[in-house]
């Protein structure tokens, strides 16, 4: 039997055979939906309303929904079965906060892709030269290389652009390979984008590769966060689904066409105008872009397909720029440190330091570098998705609603995106939360979150009525119901915390990593470069509060924005950038921290908090 779903707002309609899941369904429609645990069951997040028809509730729903919940229609859309004509409203937030805001650095301007005006002699009876070599020979009198080739596109379009231009002619050339004819002469005209793609956030930089100008900045959600919020969600679903590596290539790239499309459009352009893109990402984002099977990079030893720069045609990946483009992708350093890094470190500057720098991008997979220009270390921390607000319990991602600062002063406060009503709590405020609630003794170092009567006479007093029983252990009140957009109450739960100390704690063991590594103190580091969305909107007294960055550094932290978008930036902009990101891939020395000898240790150290000593029960 076929059954008819309707998706609202969206307004669309698809048919399935019941007993489909609205996972699939949803896919099916063509629709954007965040599963940030990959459809599995385990993070409560892929809320859904049924509002026309019926759905039973599944043993997901009753772990994760309250009977009220239920009652009122809402699914888990990643358990929910199809049974019957449904109408379904996605209750899912959009209007993300997207760092694009990128680090400055001086580039001299080199870039890969050029376009040469060339006026060959026409051909006459006494000079029957064929058109390639003719146009070869203008080339190198104008100081082309004699080993200069010509692909077939563009010994296909030689002969009409040439003639039509009264044998003048624009040659794009790209290395020692003529890309492009074009007529006449169009050498005003040079664009290329650069990519920074995330997990999370896909962000483009349109520029002119004539003058280093950006020209429109462009950026979306990952589509493939439908699949899995984590990278190791989204690999599993490329080697355990069928057709799965493929349709996560394919949402990638028609991000990127669409953000084409929008720079393209906002720079009053055309896509064609554009010959080059530059590519960073983490080493799956890098997999999946290109079309690789990124399997091994999840099974020990962790190897990745290739870590070396790739220049590849943009048409065989079907990326929509100028039938002559090139994609240039950035290396990797290792099966956890990729591209995005390498990124981070050209865009800084790390590689040239004479002074030792930390830098650190926090994230579900956090990267870490710590060095100068003689010697650079690198690792890579699985701290979860705590910090993008999945596995927490009112968590959810920096969008309109959610509750980003919140301060401990004579009455608990906090402030919410945009203003609004809060709808859950999203990294830089879990946070904040958790500082303040160690600060004023609410939590003690281990992390437990003391009982009320416990608080008595010491500074958490005023705030021992937040203290609450919640679902068999306790919790603090955030937000109560009449201050809760959905009406439902916001909690960090003692489960929360104890998440937080896992993510906090794997970014802390790799920063105590590098440094026993590399022989050194904390206070021997002149500066933390906090890089990326996460690390550009956290408050950096919190963060070393609760060890998540040692707090002799707290003077020293300075955000960088959009690193790797900046060195995408940078090695689009100059050939020799883009080789110089390839010598600091092959030098920069990754260690693996799960096989580091005093791993346990340091990880023990730093699951706990940086209290002198611990409040009394």
């Amino acid at each position: 039997m076929k059954c008819k779903v309707t998706f609202y707002p969206a307004m669309k309609e698809v048919e399935v055979p019941a007993g489909t899941l609205l996972k699939e369904a949803i896919d099916l429609a063509g629709l954007d939906f965040d599963f940030p645990c990959g459809g599995r069951g385990k993070c409560g997040k892929c809320r859904v309303r049924v509002v026309k028809g019926r759905m039973e509730p599944s043993e997901a729903d009753k772990t994760h929904l309250d009977e009220k919940e239920i009652a009122d229609g809402l699914r888990l859309a990643c358990a929910a079965a199809v049974e019957e004509d449904v109408g379904v409203e996605l209750l899912e937030v959009r209007g993300h906060k997207i760092l694009i805001a990128t680090t400055e650095r001086r580039i001299d301007l080199d870039p890969h892709v050029q376009k040469h005006c060339l006026k060959a002699p026409p051909p006459t009876l006494e000079d029957q030269r064929p058109d390639w070599n003719r146009l070869q020979a203008v080339l190198e009198e104008a100081g082309g290389s004699k080993d200069l080739r010509i692909s077939l596109r563009a010994l296909r379009a030689l002969p009409e652009a040439l003639r039509a231009g009264g044998f003048t002619c624009t040659a794009v050339t790209a290395g020692e390979e003529v890309m492009g004819i074009e007529k006449g002469d169009t050498t005003s005209t040079l664009l290329g984008i650069a990519f920074d793609i995330g997990t999370t956030t896909v962000v483009g930089y349109l520029l002119d590769l004539l003058t280093g100008k950006v020209l429109a900045v462009a950026s979306a959600l990952n589509p493939q966060t439908k699949y899995g919020a984590d990278v190791i969600s989204r690999i599993t679903y490329a080697t355990q689904e069928k057709d799965g590596l493929e349709r996560l290539h394919r949402a990638v790239i028609e991000v990127l066409n669409e953000l084409i499309e929008k720079a393209a459009s906002e720079a009053k352009c055309r896509k064609e105008d554009v010959y080059a893109a530059s590519v960073v990402g983490n080493s799956c984002m890098h997999h999946l872009f290109l079309g690789l099977n990124p399997k091994h990079i999840a099974l020990s030893p962790y190897v990745p397909v290739t870590g070396m720069e790739q220049v590849v045609a943009a048409s065989e990946l079907g990326i929509e720029i100028n039938e002559a483009g090139v994609i240039y992708v950035l290396p990797n350093i290792a099966g956890f440190v990729g591209a995005d890094t390498v990124g981070v470190i050209l865009a800084t500057e790390m590689d040239k330091s004479e002074e030792i720098k930390l830098a650190i991008d926090i994230g579900t997979n956090g990267e870490i570098v710590l060095g100068t220009k003689d010697r650079l270390l690198a690792c890579s921390a699985a701290a979860g998705p705590a910090f993008e607000g999945a596995q927490i319990s009112c968590g959810m991602r920096g969008t309109k609603g959610a509750i980003d600062h919140v301060e401990f002063g004579e009455e608990f406060s906090y402030t919410t995106i945009d203003g609004e009503r809060p709808k859950g709590i999203c990294g830089s405020g879990l946070i904040d939360a958790v500082a303040g609630m160690l600060k004023v003794g609410i939590i003690d170092y281990r992390g437990r979150i003391l009982p009320p009567e416990a608080l008595v006479g010491t500074p958490a007093e005023s705030f021992a009525s937040r203290v609450v029983e919640q679902d068999g252990g306790r919790a603090f009140l955030l937000a109560a119901e009449d201050e809760a957009a959905d009406g439902r109450p916001l909690y960090i739960t003692q489960q929360d915390v104890r998440e937080l100390q896992l993510a906090k704690g794997a970014i802390a063991t790799g920063v105590a990593v590098l440094l026993d590594r590399y022989g050194i103190a904390p206070e021997d580091v002149s500066e933390v470069l906090l890089a990326g969305a996460f690390g550009n909107y956290l408050d950096r007294h919190s963060a070393c509060a609760i060890g998540l960055i040692p707090s002799v550094l707290e003077d020293r932290v300075r955000p960088v924005g959009n690193a790797a978008g900046t060195g995408a930036i940078t090695a689009l902009l100059s050939k020799g950038e883009y080789r110089r990101a390839a010598r600091i891939a092959a030098s920069v020395e990754y260690v693996e921290l799960g096989s580091y000898p005093r791993f346990m240790e340091l990880f023990g150290a730093s699951m706990s908090f940086p209290t002198a000593a611990p409040a009394k029960a």
